[in-house]
């Protein structure tokens, strides 16, 4: 044991001995716990940030310096100049400085935000302290260097590791690390938007899979709140404009509710192309160390025409707010900032999603807003209303989150007035982006991976394991074509009481149980005459050895079946051996186990 440990060790004594004396309850000590959280996560932001302003001038500001590089200031089309080709060099910079962490901290590197959340749902909530450094560093350098990404995911996962060392360090139960977990999520959340209540919002909603309890929610609120007291003491916090009049009558209420059924629709295209982007990195057949420097290089691409795509885009989502820009241009940049947000994460380099969807629908938003008014100029109000309820709207149909988002947007822009229209399309945003997909962007890559959040941990332990791993070797099988008769000889010696029937091409054609033959055992003049095909079930209840455990057993729960024929996937004919109940209960029973005491 090593000196820290040592003194970890002595002050968890200490503490216990001074809880035990003052009779210090347990809602009490979580309290402390989260105040302790609270200020670690707002000294993380604080750290964070300072790193990507680091990274930023380092390469972007020094860059674009000796390049001779024009900075666009504009919502539009960048003026040519050749000294704009160099801007390509910036995130490609990043893809560079990734090969470090991709070559040494790879398991790092792929825990994304759906892991953390596997995590924390579902596998005890222990995470390594290493994550918050690796991962904070890795995402700071794609948000410094021109990386189309958000910061929120990754300040969410310092905090969330934040919380984790506070819960092993106090050897916490896996459901009070689980609550720690979401608290430093929050408190970081919190205090990247300087938005307490979004924050204790995005870790009910979001971390903890809409699971309120009050347990829970007090701690979350006490680190919320103190994570975004402590930023507020070190850092200057970033206002978004918010346009002054929303509702001119109640009718506008209907421009609103098409706004987010509109954006509800676009947030299922974005999952679309976020992942097919994504799956055409991953099917690339180069180094993964190559595919960072790949993504910054087209990302830079698209920033030499567009570099309101590069970063998080908050300046430019600013603009859009007070109604700049165009129909056209705001459209092309909202489709090429889901694009080359798609190409970042998509090649490795780390980032968030939070920040690209509120500029994304800022721009949607500010779109509608000047398509809308300029066919009904007498609606009198300004493009910026719609960019800011669409970058409400967008937020909440990708993440499935309305109230995160309602009460974020409400909190970064202090506008009372903008409620009203934001609630009624981040709702129908969010019904129409459930109604058109079961998975928000950050779910969909456990889906594929059979998890769900939703359906908790025993459910997932049974959708991660293949028939495979629980088959047997195949029971006994016949030739449908074999006469009662020698059946009869032949099931006195046999093991079992159930057989499966093969034609002579060894492929399945039906099953059949003792039960099946007693009732024609006895029965003269038929034991040379009939076959054991005219007794069998002919339709076969079978699985495959890649379908799920889940899946076997509701198979044979629907036929209250014992067994059933393990198949090939070509043909479905060929047996390749069997499953009973009794072997998926006995590897779910192991499996649980195993998981328990990971």
């Amino acid at each position: 044991m090593n000196l820290a440990s040592h003194k970890f060790a002595a002050f968890r004594r200490f503490f216990n001995k001074f809880s035990s004396r003052f009779t210090i309850s347990e809602n009490t000590f979580m309290a402390f716990i989260a105040v302790l959280i609270g200020v670690a996560a707002g000294l993380g932001n604080l750290a964070f940030r300072k790193t990507i302003d680091f990274f930023h001038w380092l390469v972007i500001e020094n860059g674009s310096r000796l390049l001779h590089i024009p900075q666009t200031t504009q919502l539009s089309l960048a003026n040519w100049d050749p000294a704009r080709l160099g801007v390509v060099l910036f995130p490609m910079v990043g893809g560079l400085l990734m090969i470090f962490f991709w070559k040494f901290f790879k398991e790092d590197m792929q825990f994304g935000f759906p892991k953390f959340m596997e995590t924390v749902n579902l596998r005890g909530a222990r995470l390594p302290a290493r994550i918050a450094l690796t991962r904070g560093i890795a995402s700071a350098i794609t948000l410094g260097t021109g990386g189309s990404a958000g910061q929120e995911s990754p300040i969410a996962q310092i905090g969330g590791a934040i919380g984790s060392q506070f819960g092993q360090l106090f050897r916490m139960s896996r459901e009070r690390l689980k609550i720690l977990v979401a608290c430093g999520a929050s408190a970081g959340v919190a205090a990247t938007f300087n938005a307490p209540i979004a924050g204790v919002f995005f870790g009910t909603e979001i971390i903890l899979v809409s699971t309120f309890a009050f347990t829970s929610f007090t701690p979350i609120v006490i680190a919320s709140t103190v994570s975004t007291a402590v930023t507020r003491m070190l850092l200057v916090s970033e206002v978004f404009p918010a346009p002054a009049h929303f509702l001119n009558s109640p009718l506008d209420l209907v421009l609103y509710a098409q706004l987010g059924a509109i954006i509800g629709l676009l947030t299922t295209v974005q999952i679309d192309i976020h992942f097919f982007i994504k799956d055409c990195f991953d099917r690339l057949k180069i180094s993964q160390l190559v595919k960072p420097l790949l993504g910054g290089f087209l990302v830079g691409l698209i920033g030499i025409f567009f570099p309101q795509i590069m970063g998080n885009g908050y300046e430019f989502m600013n603009m859009a707010l007070v109604g700049k820009g165009s129909f056209a241009v705001l459209l092309v940049i909202a489709l090429l900032k889901i694009i080359a947000t798609a190409v970042t994460l998509g090649s490795g380099l780390p980032g968030g999603l939070f920040a690209p969807a509120l500029v994304i629908g800022s721009f949607f938003g500010g779109a509608f807003g000047h398509l809308t008014l300029g066919a009904f100029p007498q609606i009198s109000l300004s493009p910026g209303v719609f960019a800011l309820v669409g970058m409400g709207a967008f937020l909440a149909g990708s993440m499935h989150a309305p109230a995160t988002a309602i009460f974020l947007v409400f909190e970064i822009t202090s506008s009372y007035d903008a409620i009203l229209p934001m609630m009624l399309a981040c709702v129908i945003a969010t019904a129409v982006a459930r109604w058109r997909k079961k998975d928000n962007l950050e779910t969909v890559e456990l889906t594929r991976e059979g998890i769900s959040l939703e359906g908790g941990r025993e459910i997932n332990i049974m959708r991660s394991i293949r028939v495979r791993e629980a088959m047997g070797p195949s029971t006994e099988i016949i030739p449908e074509n074999m006469t009662l008769k020698q059946f009869s000889e032949f099931v006195g010696s046999a093991k079992d009481n159930t057989f499966f029937l093969v034609n002579k091409a060894q492929e399945l054609t039906g099953v059949l149980s003792t039960q099946d033959f007693l009732g024609v055992a006895l029965a003269k003049g038929l034991s040379d005459s009939v076959t054991v095909r005219e007794l069998a079930t002919l339709s076969v209840v079978t699985v495959t050895m890649d379908e799920t455990l889940e899946s076997a057993l509701r198979k044979l729960g629907t036929r209250d079946l014992k067994k059933m024929p393990v198949v090939d996937e070509e043909t479905g004919k060929k047996i390749l051996g069997r499953v009973t109940y009794r072997d998926l209960v006995n590897h779910y029973n192991r499996a649980l186990v195993a998981r328990t005491l990971e």
